[in-house]
C-alpha cells in the first residue's frame, strides 16, 4: 500500500471534546498530510488543546455535525486533498485504524468506505442500545430500499474529493452520515464497510447521551431515507 504521490486529510468536528481531542489528534497516523479540527461552538479548551496538539483548528459557531464537516470541506477548497477521512473526537474510533480505512481507496477498488462497528471489535456498552437499534433500523431500510450492503452509519470513514464534492453534501445536523450513504447509492459510487474498533467514548454524547438528540437523530435519518426513496418516482 503506497501513500505517495495522494494527498489524506482528516475533519475532526469537535463540539466541548476537551478530555479526548488530544488523544485523538496525537493518535492519527503520520500518513496524514493535515488534522482539521472544527471547533463547532464550544466553551471549553477544545480549540486550544486541539492546536497544541498540531492540527488546524477552524471554527463554526453554527452548532451541528453536518455543519462543522461543511466548514471542513469548504477550507479545503484551497488545497485539494486526494482523500478525506472523517473521524469524531471523542476517542471512541481507533485513528490508528486510519490505514485501513483508506486502504480500499488507495488500492483504486472503491471511492468510499466506511469503518463499520462490528460487535467482534466493539468494547461492551460503547454503542448504546438506540445507537445500535437505529444503525440496524436505517441499515435494513437502506438494504431493502437501494439494495444497499451497508451494515453501519459509522462516523469514521473516508472518500475521494472528488465523489465528496459530487455528492453536494447539505445536511447540517443529525442527518449527515446517512446522507452520505444515501447519496453514494444514488451516484453509483463504489463503497465498502471495513471492520474498525469501537470504545466508549469520553464524556457523554451530545446525541445519543441525550432524548432531544436520540429522537432529531432517528428523526433527521429516517427522513432521508424516506426523501431519497420517494423522490425516486418524481
Amino acid at each position: 500500500m503506497s501513500f505517495e504521490g495522494n494527498r489524506i486529510v482528516v475533519i475532526i468536528p469537535a463540539f466541548n471534546e476537551e478530555k479526548s481531542i488530544s488523544k485523538v489528534v496525537n493518535a492519527i497516523p503520520n500518513i496524514v498530510d493535515e488534522i482539521i479540527v472544527i471547533n463547532n461552538g464550544s466553551d471549553d479548551s477544545t480549540a486550544i488543546k486541539a492546536s497544541n496538539s498540531g492540527a488546524k483548528v477552524i471554527h463554526e459557531s453554527r452548532k451541528g455535525y453536518g455543519y462543522a464537516c461543511l466548514k471542513g470541506i469548504d477550507y479545503l477548497h484551497k488545497n485539494p486533498p486526494n482523500i478525506v477521512v472523517f473521524l469524531d473526537g471523542d476517542y471512541s474510533d481507533y485513528p490508528e485504524d486510519l490505514g485501513t480505512v483508506i486502504k480500499p481507496i488507495l488500492e483504486k477498488n472503491v471511492q468510499f468506505v466506511v469503518g463499520a462497528r462490528v460487535k467482534f471489535l466493539r468494547e461492551k456498552g460503547a454503542l448504546t442500545p438506540q445507537q445500535i437499534f437505529g444503525n440496524a433500523l436505517a441499515c435494513l431500510l437502506m438494504r431493502l430500499l437501494y439494495n444497499a450492503n451497508f451494515t453501519d452509519l459509522g462516523p469514521f470513514r473516508a472518500i475521494g474529493w472528488k465523489n465528496l464534492l459530487a455528492l453536494e453534501m447539505s445536511d447540517k445536523t443529525y442527518g449527515w452520515t446517512v446522507e452520505m450513504q444515501l447519496k453514494v447509492l444514488r451516484r453509483k459510487i463504489k463503497y465498502i464497510e471495513v471492520p474498525v474498533r469501537y470504545r466508549k467514548r469520553i464524556g457523554y454524547s451530545k446525541v445519543s447521551g441525550t432524548l432531544k438528540g436520540t429522537i432529531m437523530a432517528g428523526y433527521k435519518i429516517l427522513t432521508w431515507i424516506g426523501k431519497f426513496y420517494f423522490s425516486r418516482w418524481k
